[in-house]
């Protein structure tokens, strides 16, 4: 797959393609399926398929302060839309004069100047130009006027639930990691790189790595999880996983600390993912040491068992 910084980096030459445009932020099964269509199409056409995303998220650029959570770093959310068989991943620069872009003129820049769309396929929901002025309906006026189709995918629900970022960002702030996972298609992940924390969990025998996450990183809510430890080259780890302030130690910073079962080595400096599997329990405050590593033992056979 192609990547590119920028409409504008479309090679000279360029032919007709099939394009999708949307924030895509989690790569959810609504998005599979937008994505899927567009790859699908593309090659009934013989034409190459351009994913067009935006960095950052708009919100940020639009309304400052109301970032939303990000369920998929960059890169990650470029591997996701890769294996959905992308030809291109061109990711958009969103700042603001690139928001100030009324909606005609985000069709002639990107999709006829510069992609060169011969099929634009979106969510029924797609909006776009400034103060997303443009709906599908004035898409499709303007594809009868520069000889670009149209069409929409729609909207992805199972038992009356519409498959959003927006719902799986809800679900992921209650901890409910198996409802994110059933509409992601797979776990919820978060990443960061592996710091030094307070040791405390190497005194009561269970080691963790405390990771530092992106600020705008989705986390789950405070809770004690089952997860995958997810290493560079290596085989993931099952991993118990407590997020919260370390009550039972008067804590306050909040914190992603995970017990790696059955391992050994050293993680500090690494940069690690945590796939959540399951939700194991609230967080408690503890009177003494002896109860909380008796329910930490439990916490990791509840582990092992949900992991499997």
């Amino acid at each position: 797959m192609q990547r590119w910084r920028g409409y504008e980096a479309a090679p000279g030459g360029w032919g007709r393609s099939v394009v999708t445009i949307g924030v895509f932020d989690g790569v959810h099964k609504g998005h599979q399926a937008t994505i899927g269509h567009a790859v699908a199409r593309a090659r009934e056409l013989g034409v190459k398929s351009v994913v067009v995303t935006f960095d950052p998220h708009p919100a940020e650029v639009v309304r400052p302060g109301s970032h939303p959570a990000v369920l998929t770093e960059p890169a990650r959310k470029a591997e996701l839309i890769e294996a959905l068989g992308a030809d291109v991943l061109c990711v958009v620069p969103f700042t603001p004069e690139f928001s100030r872009l009324p909606a005609e003129a985000f069709v002639h820049d990107i999709l006829v100047e510069h992609l060169h769309a011969a099929l634009v396929v979106v969510g029924d929901n797609f909006r776009f130009g400034h103060r997303a002025a443009g709906d599908v309906a004035l898409l499709e006026r303007l594809g009868r006027t520069f000889g670009f189709g149209v069409e929409g995918a729609p909207l992805v629900a199972e038992a009356g639930t519409v498959f959003s970022s927006t719902y799986i960002r809800s679900c992921v702030d209650a901890g409910d990691v198996a409802a994110a996972a059933a509409a992601l298609g797979r776990p919820h992940r978060v990443e960061g790189v592996v710091v030094r924390g307070d040791q405390r969990g190497r005194e009561l025998g269970y080691p963790t790595a405390n990771l530092l996450t992106h600020r705008y990183a989705a986390v789950p809510a405070d809770g004690v999880y089952a997860a995958r430890l997810v290493r560079r080259g290596g085989e993931p780890l099952a991993a118990a996983v407590s997020i919260g302030t370390n009550p039972t130690f008067s804590g306050r910073e909040r914190r992603v600390e995970a017990y790696a079962l059955d391992f050994t080595g050293d993680l500090y400096g690494e940069r690690l993912a945590l796939d959540f599997v399951a939700h194991l329990r609230e967080q408690r405050t503890y009177d003494a040491i002896e109860p909380l590593v008796a329910q930490i033992a439990e916490d990791v056979e509840r582990t092992r068992r949900a992991v499997g």
